[in-house]
């Protein structure tokens, strides 16, 4: 298992509440539509990360890691496993404290570098399922 309960409830409630969603669009079809919305209900801070740069849930969007010009606490990633460990390196470069690898999003070899790089990560897990069940910021 790739996210004992420890680092999950240590990425979703101590770790910073800026959280990039890559592969987040306004497309409302897509699960990381819903899942940024129920992490936005629970207080964090949604940017998206998608090559059309979009405006989704209030918030400026990016077509890249390297474009936010701000810091970053965690990076949601909701990509195919096989372009999610290039997207692992990047959160490494921007200095993000930790990578969340959405459920069906798994590369062993990036979750091993990734906390070498002394980065949290959490794969193949969902923090919109996860969050509710910590029921600590008192969201409805």
């Amino acid at each position: 298992m790739y996210g004992d309960p420890a680092t999950v409830r240590k990425i979703l409630t101590e770790l910073g509440d800026t959280w990039a969603v890559v592969g987040l669009s306004s497309n409302r079809a897509r699960a990381a539509y819903g899942v940024a919305e129920v992490l936005q209900r629970f207080g964090k801070r949604v940017v998206p990360v998608h090559p059309k740069a979009e405006t989704v849930h209030g918030e400026k969007g990016y077509p890249s890691l390297e474009a936010i010009p701000f810091e970053v606490d965690v990076v949601d990633v909701f990509v195919n496993s096989d372009l999610a460990g290039a997207v692992a390196d990047g959160a490494v470069g921007i200095g993000a404290k930790a990578v969340w690898f959405q459920l069906g999003v798994v590369d062993e070899a990036a979750y091993e570098r990734t906390r070498a790089a002394g980065l949290e990560m959490v794969m193949d897990r969902c923090p919109a399922i996860e969050i509710p069940r910590l029921d600590t910021t008192g969201a409805r």
